[in-house]
Formats: C-alpha cells, structure tokens, sequence
C-alpha cells in the first residue's frame, strides 16, 4: 500500500441475520486533503431531504476517526427508520470503522488525514418488524462496514481474480430470475 490513499472503493453483503437486518454497505475512502476531502464536504453541505448525510458517531456526541460520512441509500420518510438508521446502524458503522483501525486496515497515524463515505442500505421494510433485534442489527452493520473498509483498503477483488472468475460470477438477483424462467 502506498503512503498515499488518494481514493479507495469498497463493498460488502453481510445477511443470514433476523428479517430486514441485512447491510450492504459501499464505501469510498480517501485523504481529506485532495479531492475526496472536496467531495467529502461537499456530500456533507450539500443536504437533500430524504438522504440526509451525517457523520457517523460512537454516541451523540463523538464523531468516529477517520471521519465517516454515512449517506442513505433509501429515501428516508418514516421517523421510525430514522430513529434506526441514526441509531443502531449509525453506531455499528462507527464501531466498523473502529474495528477497521484496531485490525490496522486502516493505519492509526493516518485516522485525522482519511475520510470515509459510507453509503448505507437499511431494509425501508424493517419498520415493520416486531421486537427488532438491535443486537443483530448492529453487529451485522459493524461486521459489514468493517469488511467493505477492508476490501476498498486492500484493493478486493483484484483485477486478475475478476478476470479469472468472470464467467462463474453471476448477480444473484440476476441469477433468481434465470432460475424462475426454467
């Protein structure tokens, strides 16, 4: 790995968790002091009703380093969803984070110069559900964020397992509807 982390992608899947409590989350991270930083402020001045952008915090009153920026991939209508995704999910993707420089994925001396853009999916669906398990919720969103951090930082999927693999790798939603044609 370089010095420099001008911009890192990165994503995971992490389900098998109680109804609506899978977390797919993407993120981007990079140094706060080049373009991503501008696109970081950016995302964070630039508000728009239904997707708010906050920085993911421990409690309501201390933000997360390297700082993260959480984005919804949901438009968000319900209070209740709110009170979840800046809640539980909000606390489990700064605890990701944590994890991700307590593993040294994310090297310590670099948590004040990196930022992080976590663009969250949470199941609009999960509103619904009867005595949510806020447990699982959380660890499955922590579990997530930490490996998409972990992908974006070690350059997961590399270009020649890609390549290698490209024929045997099929969208699984793309796959179910091949499935229900037979």
């Amino acid at each position: 790995m370089s010095d420099r982390i001008i911009m890192r992608t990165g994503e995971a899947l992490v389900a098998g968790g109680p109804a609506f409590t899978a977390a797919e989350p993407e993120v981007v991270i990079g140094e706060l002091d080049g373009p991503f930083g501008t696109a970081f402020a950016n995302l964070m001045g630039d508000q728009v009703q239904g997707h708010s952008r906050v920085l993911a915090l421990m409690n309501t009153d201390m933000q997360v380093k390297p700082a993260t920026l959480m984005v919804s991939k949901v438009t968000v209508k319900k209070t209740a969803y709110t009170n979840i995704l800046m809640g539980t999910v909000q606390g489990a993707i700064a605890n990701g984070v944590l994890d991700a420089v307590r593993n040294g994925t994310i090297p310590k001396e670099k948590a004040n110069d990196l930022g992080i853009i976590v663009s969250v999916w949470l199941n609009p669906s999960i509103v619904t559900v009867e005595d949510l398990d806020h447990e699982a919720l959380f660890n499955i969103h922590r579990e997530a964020t930490r490996r998409a951090i972990e992908k974006a930082m070690n350059n997961e999927p590399s270009i020649d397992y890609l390549l290698e693999n490209q024929d045997k790798l099929v969208h699984k939603y793309y796959q179910k509807e091949l499935d229900a044609k037979k």
